[in-house]
């Protein structure tokens, strides 16, 4: 039971010493591999035109991709657990120490919005526009100093549910098993889960899996943030009415969550209108403008976001004991 339970520690340490260096291979981008494989060998023969046939057929696929990553994501982490803790329960230990780490990204979050709030400081837009576009999915090229802090807010916010709490939730009830299969679910979503012609009915299956995975996260994730403003002499009173108010202003059943917390804390306006690919996209605003968005914020956001992640950490090391190391590598 301990080499688990300090695994999962480490794990978290780990990923705030460390975050994620470039020059190391990272599980993930071999789950996208996966996926993008798996995508083109089962796409293979569908008929270009819109059809009954073609939309019974790509459902059918989607049902199917999810299967196979989710089959091939749990087999080949739990043959590695396994046999690490086969070969001495420290050695065990250290490989599930990893795995965790990398199921975590508090501390590439942290650096690369990081990144955006020097720039912005350094009075370099055009550098902080280019930063921002790397963790963002919408448009950049346009945005103002406002609009480039606001984007690296969002992505703070929404990915403290699906990037740090969600991932170490599922680890702590299942260990880098479990954890790798929620990141592989999170990874379809973003890759297939779009509502566009090509997507629409093939990525559906991932879409409504990743919803279903994040519909607990995403709430919770949501009250530590409220918890962690307080904390931090943040807005809790506005965080709560906010989060209340705007939590479901999102498309999606999760996204808005984090969002309208950390909105109300810090007594800004998130989300809005967004331009995607040079198309105008329609979306509600989160959160009151009770003051201009400013770079500061960003660094605000982290705060938020760490002190988020420890007491999810609390909450992890308390279900790692409460389950009494059961759920280590299975």
């Amino acid at each position: 039971m301990k080499y688990h339970i300090l695994a999962f520690g480490a794990g978290f340490l780990l990923d705030q010493i460390f975050g994620d260096p470039y020059f190391l291979p990272h599980p993930i981008r071999g789950i996208g591999w996966l996926i993008a494989k798996t995508e083109k060998a089962l796409r293979s023969g569908n008929p270009q035109e819109d059809s009954p046939e073609r939309e019974a057929a790509e459902r059918r696929q989607g049902k199917l991709l999810v299967a196979i990553v989710l089959l091939l994501t749990g087999m080949f982490t739990a043959l590695i657990l396994a046999g690490a803790y086969a070969l001495y329960p420290r050695i065990g230990m250290v490989v599930e120490a990893v795995m965790t780490y990398q199921i975590l990204a508090a501390r590439c979050l942290q650096v690369e919005s990081g990144k955006v709030w020097k720039h912005l400081k350094a009075g370099n837009p055009e550098a902080a526009r280019e930063a921002v576009s790397m963790i963002v999915g919408r448009d950049t090229q346009n945005l103002t100093e406002e609009g480039v802090a606001k984007a690296a807010i969002e992505t703070v916010a929404e990915n403290t549910s699906d990037g740090v709490i969600a991932p170490m939730l599922y680890t702590a009830l299942g260990g880098p098993v479990l954890g790798f299969l929620y990141k592989a679910v999170n990874t379809m979503d973003s890759m297939v889960g779009y509502k566009n012609d090509t997507y629409l009915y093939f990525g559906w299956a991932a879409a409504k899996l990743d919803d279903v995975l994040n519909w607990i996260p995403a709430r919770l994730s949501a009250w530590l943030m409220i918890v962690s403003a307080f904390f931090l002499g943040l807005d809790v009173r506005n965080a709560v009415r906010i989060y209340k108010r705007d939590c479901r202003k999102h498309a999606s059943p999760n996204s808005a969550h984090t969002e309208a917390a950390c909105a109300g804390a810090l007594r800004v306006e998130l989300a809005g209108d967004a331009y995607y690919f040079g198309k105008l996209y329609k979306k509600p605003a989160i959160g009151d403008r009770l003051r201009p968005i400013c770079s500061e914020d960003i660094r605000r956001a982290n705060r938020m976001l760490y002190a988020s992640s420890v007491l999810a950490l609390a909450i992890g090391m308390g279900i790692r004991i409460g389950l009494g190391g059961l759920g280590g590598w299975i």
